[in-house]
C-alpha cells in the first residue's frame, strides 16, 4: 500500500504536465448537504483535481431500509448545491442503471470514458473499514486511488491500494437533516439555500 497524509489545509501544487485528476464521489445524496461540497473541496485542493464526478446511486447495495427519494431529486438538488463551483460535475451514470450501483463498475466506466486520467475516489474512514466487503474491491483500487478521510481514527493498510489520507470533518448529517424535516423543520443549517428551498416546494421527507 502507497500512502500520503495531507494535514487540513494543505494544497497540492501539480506538474503542468500531470495528467488529468479526476475524483469520483459516489453516494445516496438524500439530501446533498454543505458536507459533502466542503469535503469534496477539501479533497480538489489536497490533490489539485481537475474535477470532482458527484455520482448518486440509483440502488446502494450497501444500505437497506427506506429507500432514497426519487432519482430526479436526488440529481436536480446535487446541481442546485454545486452550482458555480466549475469543478464539479453531477454524473447521472449509477442512476441510468437498472441493477445495484457497483463501484468497480462505475471506476472501469470511467477509466473507459477519460483514458490516460489519474482516477481518485473519494471515501470516509467508515468506508475503507468495509472496503473488503464491497463488490470486487480489487477491481476498483486497481483503477482509482483512494482519498479516505480518516475522522481522527487509525485506518488499517490494504495491500494495492494507492491511499491518501486527509484528516477532516464535517457535522452535517443527512439522515439528521431528514429527521429533523421530517419533525416539520423547514429549511436547515447543513443545507445550500437552494436545496432547502427544492426539498420544500416538492415537499420531501415529510411525514
Amino acid at each position: 500500500m502507497s500512502s500520503s497524509n495531507l494535514p487540513a489545509g494543505t494544497e497540492s501544487i501539480r506538474p503542468a504536465a500531470d495528467p488529468r485528476r479526476i475524483a469520483l464521489f459516489g453516494g445516496s445524496f438524500d439530501p446533498v448537504h454543505l458536507g459533502h461540497v466542503h469535503l469534496a473541496e477539501r479533497a480538489r485542493k489536497a490533490l489539485a483535481l481537475d474535477e470532482v464526478r458527484f455520482i448518486p446511486c440509483r440502488i446502494s447495495p450497501h444500505k437497506t431500509g427506506t429507500p432514497p427519494v426519487r432519482s430526479a431529486d436526488r440529481l436536480e438538488m446535487l446541481r442546485l448545491a454545486t452550482r458555480g463551483l466549475p469543478w464539479a460535475v453531477v454524473d447521472d451514470m449509477e442512476i441510468r442503471r437498472d441493477a445495484p450501483s457497483f463501484s468497480y463498475q462505475t471506476a472501469e466506466a470511467m477509466a473507459a470514458q477519460f483514458p490516460g486520467a489519474r482516477l481518485f475516489w473519494i471515501m470516509g474512514g467508515d468506508q475503507w473499514d468495509a472496503l473488503d466487503r464491497w463488490e470486487q474491491p480489487e477491481r476498483l483500487t486497481a483503477l482509482v486511488e483512494c482519498i479516505v478521510f480518516d475522522r481522527g481514527h487509525p485506518l488499517p493498510p490494504r495491500d494495492g491500494c494507492r491511499l491518501h489520507v486527509l484528516t477532516d470533518r464535517h457535522p452535517a448529517s443527512a439522515t439528521g437533516i431528514r429527521d429533523a424535516i421530517a419533525c416539520g423543520e423547514t429549511t436547515h443549517a447543513w443545507l445550500a439555500p437552494a436545496v432547502a428551498q427544492w426539498i420544500r416546494d416538492h415537499s420531501l421527507y415529510q411525514k
